[in-house]
């Protein structure tokens, strides 16, 4: 993958260890997950990847010993898109970790199928995509792997030295900047997980609005690199502030700040977000 434009690198996502252990699963595409081209949406995909990682722990014995996991990024690679109908593999290793956290590969491919809705044959779907997850305790904190994971894991991968880097920018610009006017984003009870923390997906839904008025983004292959900074609980708004750049859209989801200190109508952002075009 080249620089876009815009100067930015697009690393690929690493490839599988020969011979290293994966999980594997498959997952009906269901018209819930679609948009109007009859294409999987962004916030599909992330259910898919909350599916094959709830799927995988179940399959081991380290739902008891490594039970909590909380995602800090997500990237996700459409080089094909996928479509319905059709059925999702979904391939999962490790592909990179240190003593709190692991980089998880999740592959989806599908062979597409036909039917009177979407008679055309569509070349096979392919999304790669790498999430950064932190082990937490029952309190929220980062806390070491137990051996027997860090042992099972670390045997996918070479990279045992894993740091966090950041790939978007979290500061975001003064509104009176920018082209974007500000947009609030209207948040649904059922939007938000049992631990009152809004869901990882429901942020993507918020995303595939947006992308709607840049098809020449998402009409090509490209990749969506979500990094989340604060928890958005409910009764919070959302307000997302954009930047679009020749090859890359940028959005900060943003909350009002709380505590003692903060100002009236003060943002902070919660969530940064990039679309951006891949290059060949």
């Amino acid at each position: 993958m080249s620089n876009s434009p815009s100067g930015i690198t697009m690393e690929p996502l690493s490839e599988r260890k020969d011979g290293a252990r994966y999980f594997e699963a498959d997952y009906r595409v269901r018209t819930g997950d679609v948009d109007q081209e009859m294409r999987v949406r962004l916030d599909a995909v992330a259910r898919y990847l909350q599916d094959v990682a709830n799927d995988n722990i179940e399959a081991t014995d380290y739902g008891q010993s490594d039970p909590f996991w909380i995602v800090r990024r997500t990237v996700i690679d459409v080089i094909r898109p996928i479509s319905w109908p059709a059925t999702v593999t979904a391939q999962r290793w490790c592909g990179a970790l240190s003593t709190r956290w692991t980089n998880m590969r999740v592959r989806l491919t599908a062979e597409h199928e036909t039917n009177r809705f979407n008679p055309e044959h569509r070349e096979p779907g392919l999304i790669e995509t790498e999430a950064f997850w932190i082990n937490v305790n029952d309190q929220g904190m980062p806390s070491r792997i137990t051996d027997d994971m860090f042992e099972m894991l670390s045997s996918m991968t070479d990279e045992h030295r894993l740091r966090w880097r950041s790939m978007n920018p979290d500061k975001a610009p003064d509104p009176d900047d920018l082209e974007l006017a500000d947009r609030e984003h209207v948040l649904r009870i059922t939007d938000f997980d049992p631990f009152k923390h809004l869901n990882n997906a429901a942020y993507l839904e918020a995303i595939e609005d947006e992308v709607l008025d840049h098809p020449d983004l998402v009409d090509a292959p490209h990749r969506a690199v979500i990094e989340y900074l604060r928890p958005i609980v409910p009764g919070v708004s959302i307000t997302l502030r954009r930047v679009r750049e020749p090859d890359r859209l940028l959005i900060w989801m943003m909350i009002p700040a709380d505590g003692p200190d903060a100002e009236v109508g003060e943002l902070v952002v919660a969530a940064t977000v990039s679309v951006t075009k891949l290059g060949k």
